[in-house]
């Protein structure tokens, strides 16, 4: 996270706040309309919170109780066409009851936000952490953001709207970050004590096409072979513009606030042979095994994939330009495909058409949450060296941490 010094006058309190939380306070301070939800863990006290916030006369706002996940997209679909700014929060197993929903919503062009506190999927029934759930949407026009700290899941969200309203984009964004690793580990959270600078960076936007009885129009009608192409290209053309609005909407929010990450997220790649590529809490984990390697002569670094969709390609191939070899660690499996992590595919598919480029392995860890820790990332840089020496490496993913199976 690059702080700068903030352009905006604005007097923050520091709380003792989980990933959870601080979304609740991000949806409070952009005074969201609307909020529809279902409890599932680990996501359930996002919503807790904004209950509190709307009892205790803190957000003006409508709290839908609804039957399922998919009724609440349903219901905050129906809020943002209305023109009402409209939040849901959910994981796993919420997320895909969701799934039909997410296409409406991308395709109807809605600028909802909702938060995923990532969980592994069943059978069998697990409640830990993986990102199994949010990857499964990557094809759905929705916009992903990747936190790593609670801090950044506050700002994340704050500018997740910021991005989903820009008249070029209208769609709807999802903020993802660790169930329990984030969602339930309180760390130190600057919020503001008004939320006057927030609402200026990223004020409504009421001028969009909307359900207005005074001006009735239709959505989502039934479109035939001679149209419905077009419309799926604009959602092409709006995801191309996401990627340089979900820029500028960092930028900016560095200039108002003082804080800014970037698309990416790099730590010592200038000169790294190896560097580590990673999303979410893991990165923490990875910064403190680089600092321990460094220190024993391993050069290597790390990046952190903060913008998964759009995929920023450019800004991935400039951080591992120096590499000879991007280790791919995915905490989700792309089952049937060689190559079954989901963003070491998309490393490799940056690189395809680069004469000089580095190698990629992709190493599958972490799934329903089995223990990663700064040996664990030690131990996968000692085998990539070892890769490295021999010039061979795997064009498979590697399974680390699972019982009986290793690598020599």
């Amino acid at each position: 996270m690059a702080v700068v010094e903030q352009k905006a006058r604005v007097e923050w309190k520091r709380l003792p706040l989980s990933s959870n939380y601080a979304v609740a306070y991000a949806v409070k301070d952009l005074d969201v309309d609307v909020v529809a939800a279902y409890p599932i863990t680990p996501q359930t006290t996002v919503v807790e919170k904004i209950s509190e916030f709307i009892a205790n006369g803190e957000l003006d706002a409508e709290m839908i109780h609804v039957e399922s996940e998919h009724s609440a997209l349903s219901a905050t679909i129906a809020a943002s066409a209305a023109g009402a700014r409209a939040f849901t929060a959910t994981a796993s197993q919420g997320l895909e009851l969701m799934h039909e929903i997410l296409h409406i919503a991308s395709g109807l062009r809605l600028p909802v936000v909702m938060s995923v506190a990532t969980r592994a999927l069943s059978a069998p029934i697990s409640i830990w952490n993986d990102y199994s759930d949010l990857m499964n949407t990557r094809d759905t026009s929705w916009i992903t953001i990747i936190a790593s700290t609670a801090q950044e899941a506050y700002d994340t969200v704050v500018q997740a709207y910021k991005i989903a309203e820009d008249p070029e984009v209208m769609l709807p964004v999802m903020v993802g970050y660790d169930g329990y690793i984030m969602s339930h580990t309180y760390e130190p959270v600057l919020v503001p004590e008004s939320n006057e600078a927030i609402l200026e960076y990223a004020p409504k936007n009421y001028n969009r096409i909307r359900l207005d009885p005074d001006r009735p129009i239709s959505m989502g009608t039934l479109t035939g072979p001679e149209w419905y192409y077009e419309f799926k290209y604009q959602q092409v053309v709006a995801m191309k513009k996401a990627l340089e609005k979900a820029r500028e909407a960092d930028r900016l929010f560095e200039e108002y606030f003082g804080r800014g990450y970037g698309l990416v997220e790099e730590c010592r790649t200038e000169d790294a042979d190896i560097v580590l590529v990673a999303y979410g809490g893991l990165f923490g984990t990875i910064r403190e095994a680089i600092d321990i390697m460094r220190e024993n002569g391993v050069k290597v670094g790390g990046l952190r994939i903060r913008l998964w969709r759009p995929f920023p390609t450019e800004d991935v191939k400039r951080a591992l330009a120096n590499a000879r070899l991007a280790v791919v660690i995915d905490k989700a499996i792309s089952y049937g495909a060689r190559i079954a992590g989901p963003v070491a595919l998309e490393v490799m598919s940056a690189f395809y058409h680069e004469a000089d480029k580095p190698q990629v392995l992709s190493v599958i860890a972490g799934i329903g949450q089995r223990r990663i820790t700064e040996q664990t990332i030690k131990e996968i840089v000692d085998y990539a060296v070892k890769l490295l020496d021999r010039g061979r490496v795997p064009q498979e993913s590697l399974y680390w941490g699972v019982r009986g199976v290793r690598y020599e």
